[in-house]
This record gives C-alpha cells, sequence and structure tokens, in this order.
C-alpha cells in the first residue's frame, strides 16, 4: 500500500473515533462491506454499502458512549496493511469498560478486524 492509503486509513480511524460517520465513508468504496469484530458488532455480521453502514454506526452509538480506537503501529505490506492497536469502549447503559487489544488486515479491496493482533498478523502472513 501507498503511503498515501497508510495516511487515508488513520485519516478513516480519527473519523470513527469523532463519530463522524461521512468522515468514515468517505476513504471507502461505494460498494464497500464492513464486517465488524466484536464489540462492534450489533445487529449483523456483514454491512454494505453507504446506508447500512450509517445505520450500523446509529446502532453502535445507542450502545456505547465511547468507542475509540488507539493506534500503536501499522505495518505496510505493499498490497495490503496491518493496524494494531487497542479498543476502548464504555456500555451507555451499564457503564462496562473494555480496553482490549484490536487489529485490522486491510486489502486496498477487501479487509477483516480482529480481536488479537495474532490472528490479524497470521492472516498477513506474518508471525510475532
Amino acid at each position: 500500500m501507498s503511503q498515501e492509503n497508510v495516511e487515508g486509513f488513520r485519516r478513516a480511524i480519527e473519523a470513527w473515533n469523532r463519530r463522524d460517520v461521512d468522515g468514515w465513508l468517505e476513504r471507502t468504496a461505494s460498494d464497500f462491506e464492513w464486517s465488524p469484530a466484536n464489540p462492534a458488532a450489533v445487529e449483523r455480521s456483514v454491512y454494505r454499502g453507504d446506508e447500512e453502514i450509517r445505520q450500523a454506526f446509529a446502532a453502535i452509538w445507542e450502545i456505547w458512549e465511547v468507542f475509540r480506537f488507539e493506534e500503536t503501529e501499522i505495518r505496510d505490506l505493499e498490497d495490503s496493511l496491518v493496524w494494531l492497536g487497542r479498543v476502548h469502549a464504555t456500555g451507555k447503559a451499564s457503564h462496562v469498560k473494555l480496553n482490549h487489544d484490536f487489529a485490522i488486515h486491510l486489502l486496498v479491496r477487501d479487509g477483516d478486524a480482529f480481536l488479537t493482533w495474532n490472528e490479524a498478523l497470521e492472516a498477513a502472513g506474518l508471525s510475532e
């Protein structure tokens, strides 16, 4: 991936952290499919297109008071990238706090989210 793609993905994460669905969608293709890893998965496992993604964002913010990502590192693998970091979340009703490793393996036309760094690195053909 180019440095431009790495920075674009960072801007998408920043948009998520601001709860800016428009800013997040600006970084995706019109046929984007999002398969969130729990705890982001709210109603279904795949969201397709802008309208479903907007509905998913709204559902997430109904459940989570805080849901933000903190980057540790990004590994540029030429045709993909692996984002390693943490998710910080607080339940709106329960006030339960999560502070958990989180990783994303992103290809230009596809990507997956993982709850452990090892799973993402293995999916990318890397190991620690």
